[in-house]
């Protein structure tokens, strides 16, 4: 499959020169050189192309870099000679590495220290930073020149509107989460200039609300059913719709209504729990809406089936229609962009033959080579990890669950077994030579021969969910000839039950709902736990609204793991600064059998000894760690566009 960029079909007339690296290159430019004049917005086909600029935009977080990070709360550590990247840099407080160039890091999706052409097919030209303001400005001067289109249909019109609301907002939206509230620019700005005063998040996502709205009312559910989407039918998954503008609009609204929105970055923790309810009642009858869309049968989306018949090697069950695992992942299906049906909002995957070239191949032992290339490895700390609570429903630290610490692989949530591998896994599947045979089996036991800090594991666990362990240079499921391609949506489906289930727990505890959808928030965790085959959440954890909203955060935390949502769901909680968020643990424990009882014997019933847990690092945090800090030049533009509070 070509790039799937190429199946957005419709070409353009324009050509813009504007490449922006930040808000003054941004102001530099005259509106009345940027357009063509003339016929420019006169004919759908035209006006698309102008519009189909902004989705190649979209930066794909998994491959924008030779080796990319993008999980940066407590969830991820990565080797040490890779404390060059963003992960070490905000764990040692560096939040000025998000910014290209800074500490050497380029390996940051929100910015690159390179001209990021927006026309560019390199996917190293993506990053959000890079090409927000440009996006906004062009979103604006469709909307603009929506008068322009005296040839269109009113559902051609209707179309191109409800994408620019969309794009709007969501480039507003995705900057606003790691910097705060912005001037929202809602029009095509005069050559004098931004003098817009920087609104608060709340203030802000309001207005970004207000067009995501705009946008799921102009937008159909599918493209394909739609006379002008029937000219690409079948290639219209990544266009904007009715189902992501929807979802957006209820992240919008939680966001706003979260803590740190709500109370204003602080330390210490006590107002985890106060949301704003009127906030979170708009963002649960949003997902409201789309969940009822979803569950009636109107939509292309649904959830993933988890069915495997050897779950550590991924191998889908034959009667599986869906996969979980090809939300992120595919081989042997034509470089196939990953989603299924479960993802709702993804851009394009900028070419073939990406992901195994080196994002792939961060996330196994580097050792002997065992898996190839760059001496970069992500892996998760063992205090997310134990985060997998389970199977049948209760926290790895509460004793009804049966946790048995001579025994801890045992009986856990099913997730964990598709995404962690732990001592005693196979992560060679091929036949080994004597010299590789002690890698076969690994040996992530205190000691053991991949738990080195610099090219090894240091937390006891490696992670196989967005990449599989297959990944190596023995059973090279990397190799061209096997497809494989890597991509991590930015919306999912389960992500959309969890939202919820958070928006209705926040004014309504588990038994909290939309007026518009019957599930409760407790009923919508459940729907995920039926998913994977797990036990639904304890009936004492749901009589308490701040004990189930624990239990809702876990289960965001296991569903989503290494998907990029942590460090921001850390951050609107008022959690990133609190312990135990703040620390960064390994698991400790010595072998009982050797690896011949491997071979022989499913890794989850080893027996171990000696099991504990240690601290690598703690970060320290202060508040002004809740948002990143803007760019030095930018907030010597205008007065009222102010560095954000510490920095």
């Amino acid at each position: 499959m070509k790039n799937i960029y190429k199946t957005l079909l419709y070409s353009s007339l324009f050509v813009f020169a504007l490449g922006m690296s930040s808000c003054e290159d941004y102001l530099d430019k005259d509106p009345d050189t940027v357009v063509a004049e003339g016929d420019a917005f006169k004919t759908f086909t035209n006006f698309q192309g102008f519009v189909e600029e902004i989705y190649n935009c979209i930066p794909d977080k998994t491959n924008c870099y030779w080796t990319t990070s993008f999980n940066w709360g407590d969830d991820e550590i990565m080797n040490t000679e890779a404390d060059w990247h963003m992960v070490h840099q905000v764990d040692i407080g560096n939040f000025w590495a998000w910014q290209g160039g800074m500490m050497g890091q380029d390996g940051c999706w929100l910015d690159a220290a390179r001209t990021c052409n927006p026309t560019s097919s390199d996917r190293m030209d993506h990053r959000l930073w890079a090409h927000a303001w440009y996006c906004i400005r062009k979103a604006n001067m469709g909307l603009a020149n929506l008068n322009q289109l005296t040839d269109g249909t009113q559902e051609e019109r209707d179309l191109i509107a409800g994408q620019l609301y969309f794009f709007r907002a969501w480039w507003h939206f995705e900057v606003m989460q790691y910097l705060g509230g912005m001037p929202y620019i809602d029009q095509v700005l005069e050559s004098d200039g931004l003098n817009l005063p920087r609104l608060s998040f709340q203030e802000a996502a309001v207005k970004a609300a207000a067009d995501f709205r705009q946008a799921a009312d102009l937008l159909p559910i599918n493209w394909d059913n739609t006379t002008v989407g029937a000219q690409t039918s079948g290639q219209n998954d990544l266009r904007i719709n009715k189902i992501m503008a929807l979802g957006y609009l209820g992240k919008c609204y939680l966001w706003a209504g979260s803590p740190l929105m709500e109370n204003g970055a602080q330390t210490g923790g006590s107002n985890t729990y106060n949301y704003n309810n009127e906030y979170c009642k708009e963002a649960a009858e949003a997902f409201g809406e789309l969940l009822t869309l979803v569950e009636s049968g109107q939509t292309q989306y649904g959830l993933a089936e988890f069915k495997y018949d050897d779950v550590y090697d991924h191998k889908r069950s034959s009667s599986a229609s869906s996969c979980y695992s090809d939300i992120f992942y595919t081989s042997g299906q034509g470089w196939l962009q990953p989603g299924s049906i479960e993802a709702i909002f993804r851009g394009p995957a900028f070419g073939i033959n990406i992901s195994p070239y080196q994002a792939a191949k961060t996330y196994g032992p580097k050792m002997n080579n065992v898996v190839p290339d760059d001496n970069v490895i992500h892996q998760p700390t063992a205090n997310y990890v134990n985060l997998y609570g389970m199977a049948n429903g209760y926290r790895l630290d509460d004793p009804r669950g049966g946790f048995d610490n001579t025994h801890p692989f045992r009986d856990r949530d099913p997730r964990f077994y598709h995404d962690i591998v732990f001592d005693g896994f196979e992560y060679i599947n091929a036949s080994v030579g004597n010299d590789m045979s002690a890698y076969k089996y690994s040996q992530l036991y205190t000691g053991g021969n991949v738990r080195a800090e610099l090219n090894g594991s240091r937390t006891g666990y490696f992670t196989q969910k967005l990449a599989p362990h297959t990944v190596n240079s023995y059973d090279k499921l990397q190799d061209y000839s096997n497809n494989l391609q890597m991509y991590v949506p930015y919306m999912r489906l389960a992500d959309i039950y969890l939202m919820y289930a958070e928006a209705c727990a926040a004014f309504g505890g588990a038994t909290g709902k939309a007026s518009n959808f019957p599930k409760t928030a407790e009923d919508a965790i459940n729907t995920l736990r039926d998913r994977v085959g797990m036990s639904h959440v304890p009936a004492d954890y749901t009589g308490n609204r701040e004990t189930f909203m624990d239990e809702v955060r876990r289960e965001r935390a296991v569903e989503l793991a290494f998907e990029g949502f942590r460090f921001n769901d850390l951050q609107r909680w008022l959690l990133l600064t609190e312990a135990p968020y703040t620390v960064k643990t390994s698991q400790e424990f010595d072998r009982v059998y050797d690896d011949a009882w491997y071979e022989t014997n499913d890794p989850k019933d080893a027996e171990v000894r000696n099991w504990r847990e240690e601290v690598i690092l703690t970060r320290e945090f202060q508040a002004k760690h809740y948002w990143f800090p803007l760019k030095t030049s930018d907030t010597y533009l205008y007065e009222g566009f102010d560095q954000n509070p510490g920095w």
